[in-house]
């Protein structure tokens, strides 16, 4: 090999990469059934080329298992072999041997190859005995004799024999690999991100310089005014008719010139902008390449019966986010072959096919990725699940039989749990969902499952795709510029102010979907706002809902859909309140983007203290009454909680999440807070962390109440600055008001 070896070696291995998914691939649909000339012709080409490919490199032990490979493979495309599963267990097992020999560093890649060459060898005379044992009786059409056991074991360490021309074949030899017309450049992750973001200068540049051409016209306009306003019988007003005639024809000149580059640039910098996010763009496929291959050797593993459906492979996504779906998606898949597959045997028993179907799913929805993996097996026991919750004291037998499916459904990702009485290699240990859930939290997305008795299960991950350009509404509110992203709103509109109506406080108006909830955008984001009896005019409005819950937000002002390239919120800054992310405009200045479920989430709380009629006691006494935030994603347990803190004598609010809790730490005064851990969007090990760093909240006390009981678990909450870390199975004792009187002292007096 040439002294330029490690350069040759970084192409060997991302060839054998690309050619190991060809050839995966192309055996699992083998196995399914087509053998057809056609299907096998790509994987005669993937094993020839990666015999040429090795051969560059030195690599002997991988040339001669690539030869008898591409024997194999010649055979059974001209109809003198069929591939059965034994066959393609052996090939996949000789591919895994040669990928998992070419990840060796390049110092002790040809040192390795010689301490395993006994390994390599075991590989060519296994498979070339299965050539042999499965060769059809029609005569050869490859080369039939190969190498004779012993001599096959020298040729792993000694590249002779493999140097002399190869036998003559009577089937078509396999057509020479073109080169693709577009061969792929290797980039650097961080490379691409600086493209991205000059681009997305570039692109702002661009719009501003389009607004500068803009302000021309008024100027012209004035100009043309002057001129038709001069006397014309004045000398001066002549030269200075002149001059201004002068100064007209440069502005017409520049002004064209001025429009054109402006024209150009916008074309410029959105092509490049687009071609930059498509670099960073990859198919769905792409992060997926080994899945099928798990799911067929598992399978077999628990001799059970199962296809793989991939939907929506080639949709696209962030390569960032591509990369972190691999363990995720890995554990379920594991999860639904162990847990939700029955036998073959009894399948049949309960009307099913013998053939359970596992579709793992990609697509876009909302502006977000969403990820399924579903499948037509036994379903989630969910009685068993509650027996288990209780019996590991998690919550008491009454507080089970009040969770729903969903919340109940929620304990699976509890570190520990498990509905599996025997422990595998496989499954049953407890552990996998709950690291499911930490990388799907640490993307910024949420799970979900859903699961139906003898029907199968479903997983469902909530994932952004990028959040470099985003289509928005852009809205005025007390003077200021927002934005809200267009795929999380319903629709916006004007609607005549007569048609409001007023019930306890509440303002609503008539829509085609039934009555919407009227809220002014001033008292959702805490801007100042003059209290009023009623609504006059026409009222811009911005409609969003989820779960069934719709808002009508009330603006100053409706300016119109743009494209922002949005720029990240510095993380110093910590969570802010309904504020998702910045973006300039295309006069430079900053326009916020607005968190649409923070002002879901502060639209319920407001129009639930709406609806609660207003103390009267007074202020001295309204203080003595000690005042707890319980944040809780769980409704069960945050009433629980509520109820058994409030029967304590002390005034309780609720937050939905650690967001929505921040929320309401920044905007209301509490002297103490109730946390759970496991949250979405913001977790209560992060909530009690930026309540520290908080110098108004530093010494505000914090418990922390979870499922997790671990002492690492208990650990990680004190060291975050918790004063008290409790488990849920304290619901049935004191243990919680004890907590809470130790560091605020007794409530009210009942």
């Amino acid at each position: 090999m040439s002294g330029g070896d490690a350069f040759l070696l970084g192409l060997f291995r991302e060839e054998l990469s690309n050619h190991s998914a060809v050839l995966t691939e192309g055996l699992l649909t083998l196995e399914r059934g087509d053998g057809s000339p056609q299907a096998i012709e790509p994987l005669m080409r993937a094993a020839h080329s990666i015999k040429g490919a090795a051969r560059v490199v030195d690599l002997d032990a991988i040339v001669s298992m690539a030869h008898v490979m591409e024997d194999i493979l010649v055979a059974a495309g001209g109809g003198d072999l069929i591939m059965d599963a034994v066959g393609t267990d052996l090939l996949l097992g000789a591919l895994d041997w040669m990928v998992g020999a070419a990840q060796t560093d390049d110092d002790a890649l040809f040192a390795w190859m010689t301490a395993h060459a006994d390994e390599a060898a075991q590989w060519v005379d296994r498979l070339g005995q299965y050539f042999r044992d499965n060769k059809a009786s029609k005569g050869p059409s490859v080369d039939s004799s190969p190498l004779p056991a012993p001599l096959l074991n020298v040729a792993v360490l000694s590249p002779g024999p493999l140097d002399t021309p190869e036998p003559e074949q009577s089937a078509p030899a396999p057509a020479p690999v073109q080169e693709p017309n577009d061969p792929p450049i290797r980039i650097a992750a961080e490379t691409l991100s600086q493209i991205l973001a000059f681009s997305a200068d570039l692109l702002l540049e661009s719009r501003r310089l389009e607004h500068l051409c803009r302000g021309l016209q008024p100027l012209k306009r004035l100009q043309r005014n002057l001129k038709t306003q001069l006397p014309s019988q004045s000398r001066d007003a002549s030269l200075l008719e002149q001059g201004l005639h002068e100064q007209w024809q440069i502005m017409e000149q520049h002004d064209a010139s001025l429009q054109h580059l402006s024209s150009r640039m916008n074309f410029l910098a959105d092509r490049l902008h687009n071609l930059a996010l498509q670099g960073r763009m990859r198919p769905f496929s792409e992060g997926i390449q080994g899945f099928p291959r798990l799911v067929r050797d598992l399978a077999r593993q628990l001799e059970k019966s199962v296809e793989l459906d991939i939907e929506g492979a080639q949709t696209l996504i962030d390569r960032d986010i591509l990369t972190r779906l691999d363990a995720p998606i890995n554990h379920l898949l594991r999860n639904a072959l162990d847990h939700g597959f029955e036998s073959a045997e009894e399948r049949k028993a309960s009307g099913k096919a013998a053939i359970g179907q596992l579709r793992l799913s990609a697509r876009h929805r909302s502006g977000r990725l969403l990820i399924a993996i579903s499948d037509d097996g036994r379903g989630i026991d969910a009685e068993m699940l509650r027996r288990k919750i209780v019996q590991k004291s998690l919550v008491t037998e009454a507080m089970a039989e009040a969770l729903s499916d969903a919340e109940l459904f929620d304990f699976l990702f509890l570190p520990g749990l498990t509905t599996r009485d025997t422990v595998s290699e496989i499954s049953g240990r407890g552990v996998g969902l709950d690291v499911v859930q930490s990388m799907v939290h640490a993307s910024g997305g949420a799970i979900k499952v859903t699961s139906k008795p003898g029907l199968g299960t479903r997983f469902e991950l909530l994932l952004p795709v990028t959040r470099s350009v985003m289509r928005t509404l852009r809205v005025t509110i007390a003077g200021q510029a927002f934005a809200l992203p267009l795929s999380r709103i319903d629709r916006a509109e004007r609607l005549d102010a007569q048609c409001v109506e007023c019930l306890e406080g509440l303002y609503y108006f008539a829509a085609a979907e039934g009555n919407v909830a009227l809220v002014s955008a001033r008292r959702l984001l805490g801007l100042s706002e003059e209290d009023r009896e009623g609504h006059e005019g026409v009222l811009p409005l911005v409609l969003f809902s989820s779960e069934g819950r719709q808002y009508a937000m009330e603006v100053e002002q409706l300016v119109g859909e743009t494209d922002l390239v949005v720029r990240p919120l510095d993380r110093r800054l910590g969570k802010v309140p309904h504020i998702n992310a910045v973006a300039l405009d295309a006069e430079g200045y900053p326009v916020l983007i607005l968190d649409v479920e923070d002002l879901i989430r502060t639209a319920d709380r407001l129009s639930g203290q709406a609806q609660r009629p207003k103390r009267r006691t007074s202020l001295t006494t309204q203080r003595k009454i000690p005042r707890i935030l319980v944040v809780d994603d769980s409704l069960t347990v945050r009433e629980v909680e509520r109820k058994l803190l409030e029967n304590g004598g002390y005034e309780v609010a609720v937050a939905v999440d650690g967001v929505d809790g921040w929320n309401q730490l920044i905007e209301q005064a509490f002297d103490l807070v109730v946390t759970d851990v496991d949250m979405p969007r913001m977790n209560g090990i992060e909530l009690v962390t930026r309540i520290r760093a908080e110098p108004r909240l530093e010494e505000l006390p914090v418990i922390i109440v979870s499922y997790k009981d671990r002492e690492e678990d208990r650990q990680r909450g004190m060291q975050a600055g918790a004063d008290t870390y409790l488990t849920k199975s304290s619901f049935h004792d004191a243990g919680l008001i004890d907590a809470v009187r130790d560091l605020i002292g007794a409530g009210r007096p009942s």
